[in-house]
């Protein structure tokens, strides 16, 4: 479904104005973060990529043409590869850190993707998020709910209400307590898979 996530100048000008009304400093938690072998899960017009460490191995996966075309220009150097998260092309254990921005809110199948994600994470790797979250307080979920329908089709696929904390629990992933930042709609947290697998 089309909407303002794959139209890569709309989605940059909203992105550009949460992140200069603060969420900029979550994303570079998010990016800062990443070590070794990085997949930019769902990168987008790649917002994340020029905030990877220096020495970071990075690619860039979205299943948007339009989008990556966008990161291209933003980030000549990176690959990056048109797929979807629920059946991403890598070996298993391919990465050391996973990145992902405002993605699980929007994919078809959460659990394939965590998933996908714990498959491709190397043993002692991590996944570091920043998501669109159901809020705590009762009156702004009923409110997320209401508005779930419309905003999923403007936005191209977001849904604001998923419990994105919950699902990487079920996942198997344990999360972090350390870097765990929450608002009223926005969580951001590193997990692990279990040891093992």
């Amino acid at each position: 479904m089309r909407g303002v996530e794959q139209i890569p100048w709309a989605y940059d000008a909203i992105c550009g104005a949460l992140e200069w009304s603060g969420l900029g400093r979550w994303r570079r938690w998010l990016a800062g973060g990443a070590r070794g072998r990085t997949l930019d899960l769902g990168c987008g017009t790649g917002r994340n990529l020029p905030l990877l460490p220096a020495g970071v191995r990075a690619v860039g996966v979205d299943p948007c043409a339009q989008t990556l075309a966008r990161a291209r220009r933003r980030s000549p150097g990176a690959l990056l590869v048109r797929a979807r998260a629920e059946a991403l092309p890598f070996r298993d254990g391919a990465f050391d850190t996973v990145v992902s921005g405002f993605v699980l809110c929007s994919v078809s199948d959460p659990a394939a993707s965590l998933g996908e994600v714990r498959r491709v994470l190397a043993p002692g790797g991590a996944l570091r998020l920043l998501e669109h979250v159901r809020s705590a307080r009762p009156a702004w979920a009923r409110l997320q709910d209401w508005i779930q329908p419309a905003w999923t089709a403007v936005s191209g696929g977001c849904h604001p209400n998923r419990e994105t904390g919950r699902a990487v629990e079920r996942a198997g992933f344990s999360i972090e307590g350390e870097g765990r930042r929450a608002s009223e709609s926005v969580l951001r947290f590193q997990a692990r898979p279990p040891e093992g697998g």
